[in-house]
Order: structure tokens, then sequence, then C-alpha cells
């Protein structure tokens, strides 16, 4: 009876280990909708920033396909929805410049954990990268990037939730005169994966 009960407890030691498993591999538990694309092509700059610019997938190695949308999610049990495109990755994968522009921000908060703020050059558009691991060598408040550089690594800081490695990529429409935390959001998503141009 004893090896019957040591047997049944391995059982379902193995079957609870496997679903966790499991979980850690879906691109996003939370995510209540997803759409993909099913083409991928190279993104062919048009312009300058903010004026007509292709936005480059700003985790190296994603393709456009594996993007999913989540804005409008439920966040925090249903509170409020999510403003943004989470893209999954491996910790530490590098994250890039989605488009030339200027740092304007490094910050840190509970939500975002650690994050930049890039300002495109003509300074109409905001993107926010949130729940980094941490930020590249040498990136500051004030550089200019070119698309494609690295700007920090994936990671699970902020709200992000332990080993929930992501990018909460976000993108707000701004004025020159406003500052790096003001905008309307608009969802990156069509600029992402259906390679909406930036105007």
């Amino acid at each position: 009876m004893r090896l019957l009960l040591i047997g049944l407890g391995g059982l379902v030691l193995a079957v609870l280990l496997l679903w966790i498993g499991a979980l850690t591999l879906l691109p996003d538990a939370r995510v209540a909708t997803t759409r993909a694309i099913a083409v991928d092509s190279p993104a062919a700059p048009t312009g300058a920033a903010g004026g007509g610019d292709i936005l480059e997938v700003p985790i190296a190695g994603v393709a456009r396909t594996a993007l999913a949308d989540s804005w409008g999610d439920p966040r925090d049990n249903g509170l409020r929805p999510h403003h943004g495109t989470d893209i999954m990755a491996p910790q530490m994968t590098p994250v890039l410049a989605a488009v030339p522009g200027t740092i304007e921000k490094l910050f840190a908060s509970a939500a975002g954990g650690t994050t930049v703020y890039l300002r495109t050059a003509q300074r109409d558009w905001t993107l926010y990268y949130a729940h980094l691991a941490g930020y590249a060598p040498g990136v500051h408040e004030g550089q200019v990037v070119h698309t494609g550089d690295v700007l920090g690594y994936v990671g699970d800081t902020g709200n992000a939730g332990a080993g929930n490695y992501h990018l909460h990529f976000g993108m707000m429409r701004t004025t020159p005169d406003q500052h790096w935390y003001q905008g309307e959001d608009v969802d990156p998503w069509p600029y992402l994966a259906r390679r909406q141009p930036l105007r």
C-alpha cells in the first residue's frame, strides 16, 4: 500500500511539473486575443523617423509573424486595459531601437521596471520599452541612436511577473513640446506587425 501511495505521489508531482513547464512555454497566458500576420518581409524605411518610417521589430531575432496583439487585454484582474504590445523572448535577448531617434529618458518604475523612452527625430512619437533586465553598456539620456542599436535586454522587471520574460513595447503620439511622459497612447501592433508607416 505504501509503495502504491509513493507511486501515485510521484505521478501527481510529474503531472504538476509538466503542467507548470507547459505554462512557461505559452507566449503570454494573460493574452485574451491574438492576431498574427502571415508574411514577414524586410522593412524599407521611407524617411526620417516620424515621417513615414517603418518600425523594426525591437527584439533581436523575433520575426513579425511571431507578434501577437495584446492591446486592450485586461490587466490587474480586469481593472485596466493593456496599452502596448508584449513581445515574448528569452531573458537577456537584445532589445533594439525600432527607429532612429534620441533616448529621452531612462526610468525605473514599479509597473514598467527598467525602461527606456526613445523620441523620434521629429519628436512626434515616443517609443516606450519596459521590463528590461538592464541597459546596454554606454546607453544614456540624450544619446542619438540608429535603427537596430542595442538599448537593453529582455527581462521581467516591474510588474511583468518573475520569469515572464518579455518586452512591453508602447507608443505615444506626441507634439514636439510635450515631455517624455506625455502623449496619446497608440496601439503599436499595426506599426510592428503590419508595417504601417509612422505618420
